[in-house]
């Protein structure tokens, strides 16, 4: 059923922030849902199907909602509004589990909260937990949700160091073949982890606690015999781990300390015939207690509207090769 529903906001000034630059953002949410919107001064008039209407008018409320707290808001976000909305329409039977993205995460530079309902579950696992296994394909904020609990916790004091870690499979190139001294070997597998503190710590703070090995960055192997204790760990990209690679970094964690595991096992890049260590992770402790499994897929994917289709692509691709 049609329907014209009119909202009038009284924070004038705010309303350039929601509307967008050439009201890109109301553009854009007419796109996604499919209904026609028009402004005039400080009222906008929303006209479509009933549930839409009422989706576009939740979302433009909980968006002035962010500006009014001095956060940031672009089509990320509207992406985000949407996505914890149709899980509120797709659960509105059970007992809801996640409350709407009320986890933030507070870093030096910036303040960071989840963009789906698995997202935020990942969150709250990681902030409750000592152990979590975040699985599922690029682009859903694995990696980058881990490294922005680490930088929180880091700064409140809750640990005492950072570990970062990722085993350094060759993915069509050799080491020994790549110029430099080991750290220049290996830096190229490290750079997410690097891109991500950027984002989160300024450049000189971030270089004086690698310095000091507050923060510390490093290949996988580089952990072996180590016990680490009072620290955060994350081990990005697992699904490249063998079986006895991953035993080893699971048995490294010591006291007042948890370990983020983050991987897609779709994509490992082991030889043919060798086992991932992150899969036989997943098999033989999945029950455990107080370890926990994070599972995204396609809808949790948070970089270009185009990598969820990519990845949608594929994974269509998979099935009808099964």
């Amino acid at each position: 059923m049609s329907t014209t529903q009119t909202l009038e906001f009284k924070q004038n000034k705010l309303l350039p922030l929601l509307f967008g630059e050439h009201n890109s953002h109301l553009n854009y949410l007419e796109q996604k849902l499919g209904i026609q919107i028009s402004d005039r001064g400080n009222t906008v008039t929303l006209s479509g199907d009933d549930l839409s209407v009422k989706t576009a008018e939740d979302v433009l409320n909980s968006l002035l909602e962010k500006i009014e707290k001095k956060r940031e808001i672009g089509t990320a976000e509207i992406d985000a509004e949407l996505r914890f909305l149709q899980n509120k329409q797709d659960n509105k039977d059970e007992q809801p589990t996640v409350s709407k993205g009320k986890t933030v995460i507070k870093t030096k530079k910036k303040s960071i909260a989840a963009r789906s309902p698995n997202q935020e579950a990942y969150l709250r696992a990681i902030l409750n937990s000592e152990m979590v296994f975040g699985l599922g394909p690029a682009g859903t904020g694995k990696t980058y949700l881990a490294v922005a609990c680490a930088v929180s916790m880091y700064l409140d004091g809750q640990v005492e160091r950072l570990i970062f870690c990722r085993p350094a499979i060759e993915a069509g190139e050799r080491l020994g073949f790549l110029p430099g001294d080991m750290k220049e070997k290996v830096d190229p597998y490290l750079r997410p982890i690097y891109d991500a503190l950027h984002d989160m710590l300024p450049h000189d703070l971030m270089m004086k606690k690698i310095e000091t090995g507050d923060i510390e960055i490093a290949p996988l192997a580089f952990m072996r015999g180590r016990t680490l204790s009072n620290a955060f760990v994350i081990l990005d990209e697992a699904q490249n781990t063998t079986t006895t690679q991953m035993k080893m970094i699971l048995t490294r964690l010591g006291e007042s300390s948890r370990m983020v595991i983050t991987g897609d096992i779709s994509q490992t890049d082991l030889p043919v015939g060798v086992k991932s260590g992150l899969r036989d992770a997943t098999e033989i402790l999945h029950g455990v207690d107080d370890i926990k499994f994070i599972h995204f897929d396609k809808g949790d994917v948070t970089r270009h509207h185009l990598v969820s289709k990519i990845v949608n692509a594929y994974d269509q691709k998979g099935e009808n090769t099964r």
